[in-house]
């Protein structure tokens, strides 16, 4: 007689490896990482059916500190390596660990192209708009003036939009989070409930080399003016409801009004729609005089790349018997014969 055995439910400490955890104290990698090992088990994830890859950065430690399968890989070529893995595997629940730097700067082709390809994995871009792990230089997000080692006299480069390049990459799913928000356990859930590419940015604390670069949206004080958390369906509200995002109709961009009386209609407050994509475009580039974009800004699912890759491949090897030899065979070949050697 067969016995059905019951799976016992994951906790955070079954994702937990004997690694000492080996960051900077305070960093808010600690943060993500907690976030992570929480979310696992509320989604029904198994740790043998989990794989985290990184490529090179602080955030890069990643794989070492899940209790999951894991690849260390080379610097921005995590994206190239979990195509193969999901290839290989449909299976295996894939996700991409990077900082801006490794996927924005070297990584970018391979971070570009696998966005637009829609591989089914999550990507979670911790972004701390520094290179942290050699030493403080400027990266592709840091921020116009920011005076680093490698730029002692401030940074003259214009700053990359992790999320803007997301989106014109042709990302379906395009998020953001704070490393330390009770709220990104939710955004991670979301980023994973998605059939497709999931790019999740985080707004990461580097407290030796760029401590407090987000305090503007993220302190306490600031908090509720600054971010603009986002619910499908829900009304664009900040500042405890009395602060809402319009659309100029004339300027064809976002406006910021006020809320009376909790009257957010009359004011002509957006609902947000995560799969308005023009919407979503508008949201990531908000700039001064305008709050933080934080959420699911854009979720609208499409055809993955594995498994139209799987179909395919199925597909052409429909009632055929595999025969190695005549693959090897086919097309031109030749003999090598071994010839005496010339002294």
């Amino acid at each position: 007689m067969n016995e059905i055995t019951t799976i016992k439910p994951s906790s955070p400490k079954d994702w937990e490896t004997d690694q000492e955890v080996r960051w900077c104290p305070g960093c808010g990698d600690y943060a993500i990482l907690k976030a992570v090992q929480r979310t696992l088990p509320q989604i029904g994830a198994t740790p043998e059916n989990t794989v985290f890859i990184s490529g090179i950065g602080c955030s890069s430690r990643f794989p070492y500190y899940m209790e999951t399968y894991g690849f260390h890989t080379i610097h921005g070529r995590a994206p190239a390596v979990a195509t193969g893995v999901k290839l290989a595997n449909p299976e295996l629940d894939v996700w991409i660990i990077t900082g801006d730097g490794d996927a924005l700067s070297i990584g970018g082709n391979h971070t570009m192209h696998l966005l637009r390809r829609n591989l089914n994995c999550q990507v979670l871009l911790f972004n701390n708009e520094i290179y942290g792990l050699t030493k403080g230089q400027y990266s592709p997000t840091s921020r116009e003036g920011t005076r680093s080692p490698s730029t002692p006299f401030g940074s003259v480069d214009h700053p990359a939009n992790p999320c803007a390049f997301a989106l014109g990459s042709g990302a379906r799913f395009v998020a953001r989070g704070i490393d330390v928000h009770k709220k990104l356990p939710d955004v991670l859930k979301a980023a994973h409930a998605h059939r497709g590419a999931a790019f999740l940015e985080i707004f990461q604390n580097c407290i030796v080399y760029n401590d407090d670069v987000f305090a503007p949206f993220t302190a306490k004080p600031n908090a509720a003016a600054n971010q603009l958390w986002l619910e499908h369906g829900e009304p664009m509200l900040f500042d405890k409801g009395t602060r809402g995002l319009s659309f100029d109709r004339d300027a064809l961009a976002l406006k910021v009004v006020d809320v009376t009386d909790g009257d957010w209609q009359a004011a002509g407050v957006l609902v947000h729609d995560q799969a308005n994509r023009m919407i979503a475009h508008l949201l990531v580039e908000m700039g001064a005089g305008f709050p933080v974009a934080l959420g699911v800004l854009y979720d609208n699912p499409a055809p993955t790349f594995d498994s139209a890759v799987t179909d395919q491949n199925l597909s052409a090897s429909a009632g055929k018997t595999p025969d190695l030899q005549k693959l090897v065979a086919k097309g031109q070949t030749w003999m090598v014969n071994k010839q005496p050697r010339v002294e």
